[in-house]
């Protein structure tokens, strides 16, 4: 019987090694608990020596666990390399794996994809809304979506657009909440450092915060429901039938760059290049769709006039 370590089981070490939980390593690479530890398993009957210390509160790596690592990352890249090479060529066809922000996945990512599997019936894409950093130099992920610009050397990177803030609210809510009024919708302490809630912080002042969110979707139906004031990016307030309103006299300043980032090897394999060449034309034409920052400030001007005639007629 064939004792030699299968290849595909240094996946799962590596997986556990860096997550350290059988859960968390079986939610990276999307199978079973079970199934880490039966690979886990496999790999030390195999080596003859045991990788990991068990408790109840993690696996721990073994000297001989901490050892292998070195060997397993590099065994881990050329794998990476074999595939890269051979997707440099041919048909665009397979799956893509595209990381980004998950508000970023719904509302302009998933927009973007009808055009482009309309063009390339034989392409999946695979559209993974994710609030950590996939590691595209260990292939978690073929492009990624990201507002932090990599320094990391071996990735190709474009500006796709610049994300801009305003504060929002319902009309409803605005039309009866004077500002000294307003309470607000922010990240909680996990989303506490980004520069959009950091200036909500400033700007709220000693008003209070009466909700508090690591989901940018859940801010945003919390603000068009009428539950208080929110800095959200100007692309929920675009969408149709958005529910929001600019909230009068308060203005954001936050303007985020987003990067495309895909591995310099993996750029090159066609069904890449198509999905980074899509999103890139989309992006283009979504921006040259936007309206004139004139005209945002001409809708909030309508907001106010509607408000003083309502208040004139109240007199």
């Amino acid at each position: 019987m064939d004792k030699s370590p299968h290849w595909d089981d240094l996946r799962y070490f590596l997986a556990l090694f860096e997550r350290g939980t059988l859960s968390a390593a079986a939610r990276t690479l999307a199978v079973e608990h079970t199934t880490v530890a039966r690979r886990i398993d496999a790999l030390e009957t195999a080596l003859g020596a045991r990788l990991f210390d068990r408790f109840a509160r993690g696996w721990t790596p073994t000297a001989t666990g901490v050892a292998l690592l070195p060997a397993a990352r590099r065994v881990e890249a050329e794998l990476h390399g074999v595939w890269r090479a051979a997707s440099a060529g041919g048909a665009v066809r397979g799956t893509v794996r595209v990381s980004a922000p998950p508000a970023l996945c719904a509302w302009l990512l998933a927009p973007a994809m009808p055009a482009l599997l309309t063009r390339q019936p034989e392409l999946e894409v695979e559209l993974r809304g994710e609030a950590r950093m996939a590691d595209l130099l260990r292939g978690e992920t073929d492009i990624a979506l990201r507002f932090r610009r990599p320094a990391s050397p071996g990735l190709a990177l474009r500006r796709l657009t610049d994300v801009g803030y305003g504060v929002y609210a319902s009309a409803r809510y605005l039309a009866t909440h004077a500002p000294r009024d307003w309470q607000f919708l922010g990240y909680d302490e996990t989303l506490g450092e980004t520069p959009q809630q950091q200036w909500l912080e400033r700007f709220a002042g000693a008003r209070r915060h009466r909700l508090r969110s690591n989901d940018l979707g859940t801010l945003y139906q919390a603000a068009r429901s009428g539950a208080g004031v929110a800095v959200l990016p100007d692309y929920f307030a675009e969408a149709p039938a958005g529910g929001l309103a600019p909230a009068p006299g308060a203005r954001c300043p936050i303007t985020r760059p987003l990067w495309l980032v895909m591995h310099e090897d993996v750029r090159r394999a066609p069904p890449v290049r198509a999905v980074a060449d899509a999103l890139v034309d989309w992006f283009r034409r979504r921006q040259e769709r936007r309206p004139r920052p004139g005209a945002r400030r001409g809708a909030v001007r309508a907001l106010k006039g509607r408000r003083s005639s309502s208040a004139e007629e109240e007199r």
